[in-house]
C-alpha cells in the first residue's frame, strides 16, 4: 500500500507538495496526544469546579481534538444526520449534542488503553447535557470512532446487545482483521478465510540475516502516514510500540554517486509545484473535460509551454519528482486523472510519517488475536441472496447471514472470484474504472551501516524517464530493523519493468553501493492475491468510484479495503478504518433486518423451506424420484429452477458406490432422503436423456453436469431467489404439469 504520501504539504486546497521538508526533530513521541490533553483538561476525568472562562477553554480544546479527528468543530457528521443522532437539526440540541461528543472523543483518546464506559461519560458531563449522551456514546462506539483496537483491557467487555448473526470475512488484511475484531465485539459470530498462509494481505513483514540475529523489514505497506488521528497510531500507543518520526532530510545523488547541487534541486522542485498550481487551475478552466485527460499530458504540455527543466540535470531532477509522485499512487502519471489524482487531499491525516519499530506485523499479530482465522483458503464463488450467503472454497461450503469481501482490488478486477449472482453493473464498471497499480521493492541486508546515522531516506536520479523510478528512493530501516537495512523503491513504468527482471540483476543493477549480504525483491503485479500494490484514479474515474465500491449488495454482501474508501485510499489507515466502517454497517443492517423479521413473523409470512416444500407438492416435470420446478415466464435454456431428488432403496447400488460420506450417513438414517439442488433446464434436459435407472441419473448430475445435492435448508440460503421466481411465475400465469416415462 502507499506508505508515504510523496507530496504531503500544501499550499492551499488540492496542491500537491514535496516531503522533503524542512525541520530539525528527529524523534516522535507518540504519547503527545496524552500530553496536550493532560495539559489544557488536567489528568483527572473527575468533575471540577471551573469558572465560565475555564469551562469555554476546555470546550474550544476539546472540538479542535476533535477536528483533528476529522469531526467538523460546529456541525454533524453526514453519518451522524443519518443516524438521528439529534431529534432536531440545528439549534440548541445539536450544539450540546457536538459539545457532548467531542467530550466523548476526548476523553478516550486520553487513554486509548482502557474501555471508555457511559458511566465514566455521566461523571463529566453537566446534567443539562446527561440526555445526550446515550445517543453520542452509542454512534461513537458503534461507528467505531471509541474503544476500538486491540488493546488487552477491552477483552472482558460485553456490548449491550447480543446478535446471534454470523459473518464471513473474505481477507486476513487490515480491513478484513479490523471488520472481525469489531464484530465479534458486538457479538457476531465470524470467520476469516484467508488465501495465503499468512495474515497481513499487502501488509507484510519479512525477516532478514541469520537466525537469532534477524532484521524485519516490511515488503508491503510500512509507513504510517500523519500520526494525527490515525488508528493505527491508536493501536501502537496501545501496544507501547515505539515509533521512529521518518525525519525531512532526503539528499539527492546524481547518476555519479556525488549530491546534487541544493540551488538546483531547490529550483527544480519550484518547477514541479508550479507545474501542478498549473494543472490546478487548468482544470478548473476546462471543468469535466480534465476527466478524459492525464495528469502526466498535461504536465508535459506544461513543460515544454513553458519552456522549463530543459537540462539534462534538470529533466531527471523532474523526473525524480514525478517518480516520487507515481510512488504516492502507484501509476504511471500518464495513467493519472488530471481531474481526479488528488481527490483525497483535503482527508489527509495530519502529523509526522513514523516507522514502526519492529515492524507492522506487530499489529497484525495483535488484530489476529481471539479471531479465528482458516489460512489457504482461496475462495472461488461467494452466492448471496434473501436467506444468506455461501462461499465456496473448492470442495467445501462455508454459511452465514452475511460476507464482507476484503480482497484487493487488483482480484476483483481479474474476476477471481464468481460472484452468485452477478455484481451490479454499477460496481463491475466502477471495478474497471479505477486504476490498481504497482510500487515494488527490495530490501537489501549490508554488512554495515554506510550511508550514515542520521538519514532516513534519500534518492537517486535515473537517466532515462521511463525508468525514473528505479530505486528513486530508499528508504534507511536501521532505526527499527535491528540492522543495517536498505529498502529501495521501484516505482511507475519501471515497476512493471522489475516484474520481469532477474533477482540478481534487479539488486545489482545502477546501485553502486557494497554487496548486501542478503536481498529480498518483492513482485507484487504476479502475486496471485493481489495482483498490485494499490489504487489510484485513472483517467476517466473519480472518487465516487470509490463509494461505489463500498456499496453493500441487498444487505448480505459487504466489501471492504483500501479501495473502498474514498477519503483515504492506498493506505493503510484507509484499509483499517474501511474494516471499522463496514463492521458498523453490518450491525445497523442486521438490527434493522431483525425489526424486519418481527413484523414478518406477525404478518406470518411464509418461510423459504415453506415455499420450496410447497412447490415441490406441485412439480412441473417428474421422472421417477426426480422433481423439477421451473420459472414459467422463461424458456432460455439457462434459466435457473429447482431439482428434488427422492433417494430410497431403489437406488441401492448408487449408495454402495457413492462417494459422498454425507449422502451415505443421512440415508442410512432416513430410507427416504429428500436432496436438493439449483439446476438450469439445459441440465434437467440432460439428465431425462440418461438411459439406465435413478442411479445412472444420480450419477450423471455428479459427475457429468458437476451439481452438488444439499438438504432443504443450505438451499433455502442459496437457492431462495430461484424459488421466490418460480412461485410468482405460477401466480401469474398458472402451473401445468409433464410426466415423463
Amino acid at each position: 500500500m502507499r506508505e508515504s504520501r510523496c507530496v504531503s504539504a500544501t499550499n492551499g486546497p488540492g496542491f500537491k507538495r514535496s516531503s522533503r521538508r524542512k525541520t530539525s526533530f528527529t524523534n516522535y513521541d507518540e504519547n503527545v496526544m496524552d500530553e496536550m490533553i493532560d495539559r489544557h483538561l488536567g489528568s483527572s476525568s473527575k468533575k471540577k469546579i471551573r469558572n465560565q472562562e475555564e469551562m469555554e477553554k476546555e470546550t474550544e480544546t476539546e472540538a479542535l481534538i476533535a477536528l483533528s479527528l476529522g469531526f467538523p468543530i460546529d456541525e454533524l457528521l453526514d453519518e451522524e444526520i443519518k443516524a438521528g443522532v439529534v431529534s432536531e437539526l440545528g439549534g440548541k440540541m445539536q450544539n450540546d449534542y457536538i459539545v457532548v461528543r467531542n467530550h466523548i472523543l476526548t476523553e478516550w483518546r486520553s487513554n486509548v488503553t482502557c474501555w471508555l464506559s457511559k458511566g465514566q461519560i455521566r461523571e463529566t458531563v453537566s446534567a443539562e447535557c446527561a440526555h445526550l449522551i446515550n445517543s453520542a456514546y452509542d454512534f461513537l462506539l458503534t461507528s467505531g470512532y471509541i474503544n476500538f483496537g486491540v488493546s488487552p483491557l477491552f477483552e472482558s467487555q460485553i456490548f449491550d446487545e447480543t446478535t446471534e448473526s454470523s459473518l464471513i470475512i473474505v481477507g486476513a488484511g487490515l480491513a478484513g482483521l479490523a471488520a472481525a475484531r469489531q464484530l465479534k465485539s458486538f457479538g457476531f459470530k465470524v470467520l476469516v478465510l484467508e488465501g495465503r498462509n499468512r495474515p497481513g494481505g499487502r501488509v507484510y513483514t519479512q525477516k532478514m540475516g541469520p537466525e537469532g540475529k534477524y532484521a524485519v523489514v516490511d515488503l508491503g505497506g510500512s509507513i504510517i502516514t500523519g500520526i494525527h488521528a490515525n488508528p493505527l497510531g491508536v493501536l501502537a500507543r496501545q501496544l507501547s510500540i515505539p515509533l521512529h518520526k521518518v525525519r525531512d532530510k532526503c539528499p539527492l545523488y546524481r547518476l555519479d554517486g556525488k549530491p546534487v547541487d541544493k540551488k538546483l534541486d531547490a529550483s527544480v522542485e519550484v518547477i514541479f509545484n508550479r507545474l501542478l498550481d498549473k494543472v490546478t487551475e487548468l482544470r478548473g478552466i476546462i471543468g469535466g473535460f480534465a476527466a478524459s485527460i492525464s495528469l502526466g499530458s498535461v504536465l508535459e504540455t506544461l513543460r515544454k509551454l513553458y519552456g522549463v527543466a530543459n537540462k539534462e540535470e534538470e529533466k531527471q531532477l523532474l523526473d525524480w519528482h514525478y517518480a516520487n509522485l507515481e510512488f504516492s499512487n502507484a501509476g504511471n502519471i500518464l495513467n493519472l486523472s488530471a481531474a481526479y489524482w488528488d481527490q483525497d487531499d483535503p482527508y489527509e491525516m495530519g502529523g509526522d510519517h513514523c516507522f514502526l519499530a519492529g515492524g507492522n506485523w506487530r499489529l497484525i499479530r495483535s488484530l489476529c488475536k481471539g479471531i479465528p482465522i482458516m489460512y489457504n483458503k482461496k475462495v472461488d464463488t461467494i452466492r448471496y441472496g434473501n436467506s444468506g450467503v455461501e462461499v465456496i472454497v473448492g470442495d467445501q461450503i462455508f454459511q452465514a447471514d452475511m460476507a464482507l469481501c476484503t480482497v484487493p482490488l487488483g482480484v476483483l478486477k481479474k474476476r477471481i472470484i464468481r460472484f452468485e449472482p452477478e455484481l451490479p453493473e454499477r460496481k463491475l464498471a466502477a471495478i474497471d474504472r479505477l486504476g490498481f497499480g504497482l510500487l515494488n521493492k527490495v530490501a537489501m541486508l549490508f554488512p554495515y551501516n554506510f550511508w550514515g546515522e542520521d538519514l532516513d531516506t534519500f534518492g537517486t536520479l535515473n537517466e532515462h524517464s521511463h525508468l525514473r523510478g528505479e530505486f528513486f528512493l530508499f528508504y534507511c530501516y536501521h532505526t527499527v530493523s535491528g540492522a543495517p537495512v536498505l529498502v529501495a523503491l521501484v516505482a511507475g513504468e519501471a515497476a512493471q519493468h522489475f516484474e520481469g527482471a532477474e533477482p540478481v540483476s534487479s539488486v545489482h543493477r545502477g546501485i553502486h553501493v557494497p554487496d548486501p549480504v542478503q536481498s529480498i525483491c518483492t513482485r507484487w503485479g504476479q502475486d496471485p492475491l493481489s495482483y498490485g500494490s494499490y489504487s489510484h484514479v485513472r483517467v476517466q474515474s473519480s472518487g465516487i468510484d470509490y463509494d461505489i465500491l463500498s456499496e453493500s449488495i441487498d444487505g448480505r454482501l459487504f466489501f471492504g479495503g483500501e479501495a473502498t474508501t474514498r477519503q483515504y485510499p492506498a493506505t493503510m489507515h484507509g484499509a483499517y478504518l474501511s474494516g471499522l466502517r463496514e463492521a458498523s454497517r453490518i450491525l445497523k443492517t442486521t438490527r434493522a433486518r431483525k425489526m424486519n423479521q418481527r413484523k414478518c413473523i406477525l404478518k406470518n409470512v411464509p418461510s423459504t423451506r415453506d415455499l420450496v416444500l410447497n412447490l415441490f407438492q406441485k412439480p412441473d416435470l417428474e421422472l421417477d424420484e426426480f422433481h423439477f420446478v421451473f420459472d414459467q415466464f422463461s424458456t432460455d435454456p439457462n434459466s435457473t429452477g429447482l431439482l428434488q431428488v427422492s433417494l430410497s432403496k431403489c437406488c441401492d447400488d448408487f449408495y454402495n458406490n457413492c462417494k459422498c460420506r454425507e449422502i451415505q450417513e443421512q440415508v442410512s438414517l432416513d430410507p427416504l432422503v429428500k436432496l436438493y439442488t439449483v439446476i438450469t433446464r439445459a441440465q434437467a434436459q440432460e439428465l431425462l436423456q440418461v438411459s439406465g435407472g435413478s442411479s445412472d441419473r444420480l450419477a450423471f448430475l455428479f459427475e457429468n453436469l458437476g451439481l452438488k445435492m444439499m438438504g432443504i435448508d443450505s438451499l433455502c440460503l442459496v437457492g431462495s431467489t430461484v424459488a421466490c421466481n418460480v412461485a410468482n411465475s405460477r401466480r401469474s400465469r398458472g402451473w401445468s404439469r409433464t410426466v415423463v416415462g
